[in-house]
């Protein structure tokens, strides 16, 4: 059985004569000669490996950060993992590093902190992806995750509290623009009721002026047809409307010392129906026509009342 070997799935045999290189063999069984003349380098291609990194790097505004993340990587091609690089594992260490103060002295403390970190992880994959061609080392680097960025122990408490005011405004930003939101809306609905009440106010405004200016109109031509009969139509319409809110009233007699006193609160108590009620205003036509040039005024208080008794 010396010489027999066996290539999983997930693998490749890399065949050695003499630690040269003459076979590369798939999965299944096979035979080689026996050693020393010849050996088999059994390489996994399919395993997807993982590698741990962490710094201390320096940012473009010259703020020092600690800097730890994973790096997952895959060998695409057996050969060269085994026969460029001596320690390929190594080297891809050192191209890690080597991409991370490249790509961290490229940017800045805050933007690394706070939403740089899918950039810069993007960033360093493709840098340590080109040095590893580079070297001709067969690997092929699969993601790059950054787990914690954060500034020197000395001065952390600081900039935790710059990343929590930061927090904060962006807070109270998007509470601002909620009640912009919803106030802005309200704000419209009551301008718009406004101006529609407005218009309203003026359709009806104009409306009543544009009737009382008809009724002038047709009011004066009526004057001008029988100036005295309408202005005692005038004169006896108004003293009806003064005299309906009316309870008291005093006429004086011109060129006399008298004052007569019209109850008509009691007059209206006194009355047995509405009817009799709204017959005042012709009781006091009536008492117009029998007493000639009689002024008819309602006192403004008690201080003419009692001057009028001095008299």
């Amino acid at each position: 059985a010396t010489g027999f070997y066996k290539v999983e799935e997930a693998e490749v045999g890399i065949v050695l004569r003499f630690g040269e290189h003459v076979d590369t063999t798939q999965r299944g069984l096979h035979w080689h000669m026996p050693i020393p003349i010849e050996r088999v380098e059994k390489v996994n291609v399919a395993e997807r490996r993982q590698l741990p990194f962490k710094a201390t790097v320096l940012t473009q505004d010259e703020n020092i950060i600690d800097l730890q993340g994973t790096l997952q990587y895959q060998i695409v091609d057996a050969n060269k993992y085994l026969f460029n690089v001596r320690l390929p594992e190594v080297s891809l260490s050192q191209a890690i590093e080597s991409a991370l103060r490249l790509t961290v002295g490229q940017s800045k403390m805050d933007y690394i902190i706070t939403e740089g970190r899918d950039e810069i992880a993007y960033r360093i994959k493709r840098t340590v992806q080109d040095i590893v061609d580079q070297y001709g080392t067969g690997l092929a680097i699969i993601e790059v995750n950054i787990q914690d960025v954060n500034p020197p122990q000395a001065v952390r408490q600081a900039f935790q509290d710059v990343i929590q005011a930061r927090e904060d405004k962006q807070r109270l930003i998007n509470e601002a623009e909620a009640y912009r939101n919803e106030v802005i809306p309200k704000a419209r609905g009551a301008a718009a009721r406004l101006r529609e009440e407005a218009d309203a106010y003026k359709q009806e405004v104009v409306a009543r002026a544009e009737g009382e200016a008809d009724r002038f109109v047709k009011l004066l031509k009526e004057y001008k047809k029988a100036p005295g009969v309408t202005r005692d139509r005038l004169y006896l319409d108004m003293m009806e409307s003064v005299l309906d809110n009316s309870s008291k009233v005093l006429i004086d007699v011109e060129d006399g010392n008298n004052l007569l006193y019209l109850p008509l609160d009691k007059l209206m108590q006194g009355s047995g129906s509405a009817k009799d009620a709204l017959s005042l205003p012709e009781k006091l036509k009536n008492l117009k026509q029998r007493l000639p040039k009689r002024n008819i005024t309602q006192p403004s208080s008690r201080s003419n009342l009692r001057t009028r008794d001095i008299r």
